[in-house]
């Protein structure tokens, strides 16, 4: 899966993208917030504050419960504002 990070996610990461392989356990968008926490202290700090951070699964917005299923692109951003 090609995982996308913008804004505060992607400079706390490190990578603007990567293309992980997702493990057969994780089935919804909070599994895969956890299981990119668990890779290293760069994830799990862009993730600390999880509550806080949006979601895309194919350029659509999403929940944390929603299922991942044959999603082929994770995007994660901090809330947007503008006027």
């Amino acid at each position: 899966m090609n995982i996308r990070y913008f804004a505060w996610v992607r400079e706390r990461v490190g990578v603007e993208e990567e293309t992980i392989e997702v493990p057969g356990d994780v089935n919804t968008v909070a599994d895969l917030i956890s299981h990119l926490k668990s890779l290293d202290d760069n994830h799990a700090a862009a993730f600390e504050e999880e509550e806080a951070i949006r979601v895309a699964l194919d350029q659509m917005h999403v929940e944390a419960d929603t299922k991942i299923g044959n999603a082929k692109e994770a995007a994660f951003f901090p809330p947007m504002t503008g006027g």
